[in-house]
């Protein structure tokens, strides 16, 4: 079986992508290399940021890695939060703190012109070279009150095109099919499954 190190701590990314993956590959990520270098995300884009996380760990390691960015864009607030969407609301700022600052800038904003989507890049490496970039994205509108207690992040504000309730509220299930990181990942595994 294929081996795939995922360049993050974030056990709610890692629980994402394995079940994606449906057990076609052997994933690991950085909570079982407790000695991989902490990557300064210093990048303006999703891809600057995703090809630096997996560079550098792809160095340190023998491993496939696969890096993602993602965030959300608010077309009302052109595009932010972006890049900065996991420290929205400052650097120590945790999902409640950042879907307040999000309300709150949105507010007075009418619901038709909440538009907004997730987009994710993700970049996999070996040995310090880039192998390849693939991006997915979500488009969809956000909500004037968190609903739902399912998923992470802005999941509770964010409803997706075509159905009413949000990502919080859809469950796993049906987010994993239809999210911006399900969109890149399903390129992603179509490319690993393809090569050696």
């Amino acid at each position: 079986m294929k081996q795939l190190l995922l360049a993050t701590r974030n056990a709610h990314k890692t629980e994402e992508i394995v079940a994606m993956l449906e057990g076609c590959f052997k994933v690991a990520d950085l909570s079982s290399f407790p000695d991989a270098p902490e990557v300064e995300e210093t990048g303006v884009t999703f891809g600057e940021n995703s090809t630096l996380k997996a560079v550098a760990i792809s160095k340190v390691s023998k491993s496939l890695v696969l890096a993602d960015d993602s965030g959300l864009e608010v077309d009302a607030l052109q595009g932010s939060p972006g890049v900065y969407s996991a420290r929205f609301a400052g650097p120590d700022a945790d999902d409640p703190a950042n879907n307040q600052k999000l309300l709150t800038e949105l507010t007075g904003v009418p619901m038709e012109q909440r538009t907004a989507r997730f987009r994710c890049v993700m970049v996999v490496a070996r040995s310090g070279v880039v192998l390849g970039e693939f991006e997915g994205s979500v488009e969809g509108r956000i909500l004037e009150e968190s609903r739902g207690a399912g998923g992470f992040g802005y999941d509770p504000l964010f409803v997706p095109e075509g159905h009413v309730q949000s990502f919080a509220e859809l469950g796993p299930g049906i987010k994993n099919g239809l999210s911006h990181r399900a969109r890149a990942m399903k390129e992603v595994a179509e490319w690993l499954r393809l090569t050696d």
